[in-house]
Order: structure tokens, then C-alpha cells, then sequence
């Protein structure tokens, strides 16, 4: 098993991932490289989200759309293989998550058009950079996510809620996260939420829907992030007949650097 320490650049994680070595959570992993969210999806379903992604730049930030049936993200990973260099996939039928294998080789269609979405494991980076703390790599473990009752923008047949990211912080750290991460827009960027998780719909911050869950101590606030799996709670909501996503936190490595990501 390949030991995370060794994982120091994107390549790195997705020969592991293609070699099942990787099948967990990447945050963390090959500082530098910008971590996505995947989203596959039938030729005839895919303008339909393209035009929702637009609609939805906060959580659904594109990088990368392939051509029908290539696996390869020629604009942000040419060596890479979509079909294998997931940790993790999730598989959709009428809405309903049917499967998680670590390969969809024996998946994959001609018709699939792939969407790379910008990862807010990216700016991570850049907050410990500046000396903030993110609980989640701290732990050891994966960022905690809540659907929320805030609509997405609706576009063709997608609709469906934001789903958002949270890292505790104190009150002079947020203000600092926030200045961090709004130069990153292409995975996210500035926080869409601070504190007082009610008003989005979360009614325990201790139970994320997706994730692990973080204590929040009892000088900070939770801070939320749009987050790449808004697309799966999504999905659930317009029923294609047919989908493939990462798994919540095992991302996709493309050979993008963060600093090139940057604004400002």
C-alpha cells in the first residue's frame, strides 16, 4: 500500500488511485496540485449540466469538459485516465446511488462527457500557508458536508440544493480565510456562509450528510464553502437515467497548480 507521505505530486495520486492503492480521502495529498470533483454524464444530459454549471459558478466551478467518450481531461491532466484515477467513484441510476467501485472501466460508454469541477481541498493549501488551521486534515480525516435548504439556479432539467463544505474557525481566522480563499473562484472561493448554520437549513452541525464530522469549539464559528457535491444531491433531484461522480472527498488530481488558480 502506497503511504501517503509519497504522494507529493498529482501524478503520484493517480497512479495510486489506478493502481488500487488509493481508495480513501485526499485531503491533504500532493500539496499544490488542484484536487476536482468528477461528474459523468450521457452526451444527451450534458449540455443540460454545462448550462448548470454556469448557471452555478460558487459550486459548480468547471476546469475541464471532455469530448464524448474520451477519458482523458486533455485541458487539465493529459496523462490522466478518468476511468481509473478516482479513488473512489459513485454510481447513479434514476437518481439513486447504486454503486461505489474504485474503477469504471468496465463502465464507460462512448456517449460520456466528463466534467472536472473546481475542489476546495485546493485552497487548503494556501489557508495553512497563512497559518490558519483546517480541523479536517488536523484529524486526519474528511471535510464534513451539509446539503442545505438554499436552491441552486436552475438550468434545463437540473435543480436541486447547494451543498456546502464547513471548517471551524475563530472569528479573527475567518475573516483571514475569507480573504485567502476569495482569490480562488475556480474551486470555490470565498465563503458563501458564516456561523449560525440554522439559516441554511443545518440543524446539526455534528451530523454532516456527507463526510466526517469536526468539533467546533466554543470560541469559533463554522465556516461554509459552495461545495463539488452540490452536483450528487443534484442529481438525486433531476433523475438522469444514467451518472458516475467521485465519491465525497476522493477527489480527482489534475496537474493545474493552485497558484495558477489564483485572482488578484
Amino acid at each position: 500500500m502506497t503511504s501517503s507521505h509519497n504522494l507529493t505530486t498529482a501524478a503520484d495520486v493517480r497512479l495510486a488511485c489506478r493502481h488500487g492503492e488509493l481508495t480513501g480521502q485526499t485531503s491533504g495529498l500532493a500539496p499544490g496540485y488542484a484536487q476536482a470533483n468528477l461528474v459523468i454524464l450521457p452526451r444527451d444530459w450534458a449540455y443540460d449540466f454545462l448550462g448548470f454549471c454556469r448557471a452555478n459558478p460558487k459550486p459548480c466551478p468547471l476546469l475541464d469538459v471532455t469530448e464524448p467518450g474520451d477519458p482523458v481531461p486533455r485541458n487539465s491532466a493529459q496523462d490522466a485516465d478518468l476511468r481509473t484515477d478516482v479513488p473512489k467513484y459513485r454510481v447513479w441510476v434514476d437518481g439513486e446511488l447504486t454503486d461505489e467501485p474504485t474503477d469504471i472501466t468496465d463502465l464507460w460508454r462512448d456517449d460520456f462527457v466528463s466534467f472536472v469541477i473546481g475542489c476546495s481541498f485546493t485552497f487548503e493549501t494556501a489557508m495553512l500557508r497563512a497559518g490558519l488551521p483546517v480541523r479536517h486534515i488536523e484529524r486526519g480525516c474528511n471535510v464534513p458536508m451539509f446539503r442545505t435548504n438554499v436552491a441552486c439556479h436552475p438550468s434545463g432539467r437540473f435543480h436541486g440544493p447547494l451543498v456546502v463544505s464547513m471548517r471551524p474557525l475563530t472569528p479573527a481566522d475567518a475573516i483571514r480565510a475569507v480573504q485567502v480563499t476569495s482569490r480562488y473562484p475556480s474551486v470555490h472561493g470565498a465563503p458563501v456562509h458564516l456561523g449560525f448554520p440554522e439559516q441554511i437549513g443545518i440543524t446539526d452541525i455534528h451530523k454532516p450528510d456527507y463526510g466526517d464530522m469536526v468539533p467546533v469549539g466554543d470560541n469559533e464559528l463554522p465556516v461554509f464553502w459552495a461545495c463539488g457535491v452540490t452536483p450528487q444531491a443534484v442529481l438525486m433531484a433531476a433523475k438522469p437515467p444514467f451518472a458516475i461522480t467521485h465519491s465525497p472527498g476522493c477527489m480527482f488530481f489534475t496537474d493545474l497548480k493552485d497558484d495558477a488558480l489564483t485572482v488578484g
